[in-house]
Protein backbone atom coordinates (compact mmCIF):
# COMPACT_ATOMS: atom_id res chain seq x y z
CA UNK A 1 0.00 0.00 0.00
CA UNK A 2 1.34 3.44 -0.93
CA UNK A 3 2.14 6.03 1.71
CA UNK A 4 -0.74 8.31 0.70
CA UNK A 5 -3.19 5.41 0.97
CA UNK A 6 -1.76 4.64 4.42
CA UNK A 7 -2.40 8.26 5.37
CA UNK A 8 -5.94 7.99 3.96
CA UNK A 9 -6.59 4.93 6.15
CA UNK A 10 -5.08 6.66 9.21
CA UNK A 11 -7.25 9.76 8.74
CA UNK A 12 -10.35 7.59 8.24
CA UNK A 13 -9.61 5.81 11.53
CA UNK A 14 -9.13 9.15 13.33
CA UNK A 15 -12.39 10.49 11.91
CA UNK A 16 -14.30 7.25 12.42
CA UNK A 17 -15.83 7.40 8.94
CA UNK A 18 -14.89 7.40 5.26
CA UNK A 19 -15.54 11.15 4.88
CA UNK A 20 -11.87 11.81 4.12
CA UNK A 21 -11.17 13.55 0.82
CA UNK A 22 -7.84 13.93 -1.00
CA UNK A 23 -7.72 17.08 -3.13
CA UNK A 24 -11.49 16.99 -3.79
CA UNK A 25 -12.81 18.71 -6.91
CA UNK A 26 -15.26 21.59 -6.41
CA UNK A 27 -18.08 19.43 -7.79
CA UNK A 28 -17.96 16.85 -4.98
CA UNK A 29 -20.66 16.96 -2.29
CA UNK A 30 -18.82 16.48 1.01
CA UNK A 31 -20.45 14.99 4.10
CA UNK A 32 -19.64 16.60 7.47
CA UNK A 33 -17.74 16.15 9.67
CA UNK A 34 -14.93 15.45 7.26
CA UNK A 35 -11.21 15.72 6.70
CA UNK A 36 -9.79 17.25 3.52
CA UNK A 37 -6.09 16.92 2.75
CA UNK A 38 -3.73 17.91 -0.02
CA UNK A 39 -0.04 17.76 -0.85
CA UNK A 40 2.26 20.58 0.18
CA UNK A 41 5.95 21.14 -0.67
CA UNK A 42 8.13 18.34 0.68
CA UNK A 43 10.67 18.84 3.42
CA UNK A 44 14.23 18.06 2.31
CA UNK A 45 17.31 17.78 4.45
CA UNK A 46 20.60 18.15 2.61
CA UNK A 47 24.02 16.73 3.43
CA UNK A 48 27.04 17.16 1.17
CA UNK A 49 24.89 19.01 -1.42
CA UNK A 50 22.66 15.94 -1.82
CA UNK A 51 19.16 15.31 -0.53
CA UNK A 52 19.73 13.21 2.58
CA UNK A 53 16.09 12.80 3.53
CA UNK A 54 12.80 13.82 1.89
CA UNK A 55 9.48 13.78 3.74
CA UNK A 56 6.14 14.52 2.12
CA UNK A 57 4.04 17.22 3.75
CA UNK A 58 0.25 17.45 3.70
CA UNK A 59 -2.18 20.17 4.65
CA UNK A 60 -4.98 18.50 6.62
CA UNK A 61 -8.22 20.38 7.29
CA UNK A 62 -10.88 19.17 9.72
CA UNK A 63 -14.30 20.57 8.80
CA UNK A 64 -17.15 20.20 11.28
CA UNK A 65 -20.38 21.94 12.21
CA UNK A 66 -19.62 21.36 15.92
CA UNK A 67 -17.21 24.02 17.26
CA UNK A 68 -16.40 21.73 20.24
CA UNK A 69 -15.61 18.64 18.18
CA UNK A 70 -12.89 16.32 19.47
CA UNK A 71 -11.72 15.46 15.93
CA UNK A 72 -9.19 18.36 15.78
CA UNK A 73 -7.64 17.12 19.04
CA UNK A 74 -7.25 13.63 17.54
CA UNK A 75 -5.58 15.01 14.40
CA UNK A 76 -3.35 17.27 16.49
CA UNK A 77 -2.16 14.22 18.44
CA UNK A 78 -0.78 12.54 15.28
CA UNK A 79 3.04 12.41 15.07
CA UNK A 80 4.76 15.25 13.19
CA UNK A 81 1.59 17.36 13.10
CA UNK A 82 1.29 21.04 13.94
CA UNK A 83 -1.77 23.30 14.05
CA UNK A 84 -1.63 26.06 11.46
CA UNK A 85 -4.87 28.02 11.90
CA UNK A 86 -8.60 27.88 12.61
CA UNK A 87 -11.39 29.78 10.91
CA UNK A 88 -15.17 29.68 10.42
CA UNK A 89 -16.67 29.66 6.91
CA UNK A 90 -20.19 28.87 5.68
CA UNK A 91 -21.33 27.97 9.22
CA UNK A 92 -18.58 25.32 9.38
CA UNK A 93 -15.51 25.25 11.61
CA UNK A 94 -12.17 24.63 9.92
CA UNK A 95 -8.98 23.54 11.71
CA UNK A 96 -5.90 23.38 9.49
CA UNK A 97 -2.82 21.29 10.28
CA UNK A 98 0.55 20.62 8.65
CA UNK A 99 1.41 16.93 8.74
CA UNK A 100 4.64 15.24 7.64
CA UNK A 101 4.06 11.64 6.59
Amino acid sequence: MGRRLQLQALLESVLGSRNVYFQPPATIQMQYPCIVYQREPEDKIFAGNNAYRTVKQYQVTVIDRNPDSDIPDKVSALPQTSHSRSYPADNLNHDVYNLFF
